[in-house]
């Protein structure tokens, strides 16, 4: 019972650690520190910023927050990972001075794929440019031997559209939804690739 108590108290406090997650910084290049963090209680990432008088803007609600969720740096902005045991994804967020909103400009996705690592890799999208990259694996099974071998799907680079998303329209159905047009460009390439057997 100890053991349990004990374990029970590190997973609480390694939770608080993790949900004090905060970024300090410049967000609106006004020369004032500015303040993101995730609301654990609410699901939300909510962004102080000195230009608002630090009214808070919060994003929609993130249905699954992992203890793995985060907020860290960029360049130019701040980044949002949500990541599982096997897949995950970065957003990143700027200020843009014109519409005086934080926008979402890009994000990233990674999977490990099954136990044969079908459907392993990465993959990115700009939003300000439209420009998607993606590195995919896919299993062999028509491979010259009797196990098949893990096979890269020649790099994918297209056009993705999203329209503009701004942190108060965005919640996790916004990477679900860039991860499903992931699938269909991974599916409709993984097929041209076998079908060159």
């Amino acid at each position: 019972m100890k053991q349990i108590i004990f374990l029970t108290t590190i997973f609480l406090i390694n939770f608080s650690v993790l949900a004090q997650n905060k970024l300090e910084k410049d967000i609106d290049f006004d020369g004032i520190i500015d303040t993101v963090y995730i609301d654990n209680e609410k699901s939300v990432i909510v962004c102080l910023l000195s230009s608002k008088n630090f009214k808070k803007t919060k994003s929609k609600p993130i249905e699954i927050l992992n203890l793995q969720s985060g907020i860290s740096d960029a360049k130019n902005g701040f980044y949002f990972e949500n990541n599982w045991m096997r897949a995950g994804y970065k957003n990143q967020f700027r200020y843009n001075s014109k519409s005086k909103k934080i926008q979402l400009i890009g994000m990233t996705r990674y999977e490990f794929g099954n136990a044969s690592n079908e459907g392993s890799g990465e993959s990115s999208v700009n939003l300000l440019t439209e420009d998607y990259i993606g590195n995919w694996n896919y299993f062999d099974h028509l491979a010259n031997n009797e196990e098949g071998k893990l096979a890269k799907i020649p790099t994918i680079k297209t056009k993705m559209k999203f329209k503009i998303i701004n942190i108060e329209g965005f919640s996790d159905e916004t990477y679900f939804n860039y991860g499903k047009k992931c699938d269909e460009l991974y599916y409709k390439h993984k097929n041209i690739k076998i079908s060159e057997h």
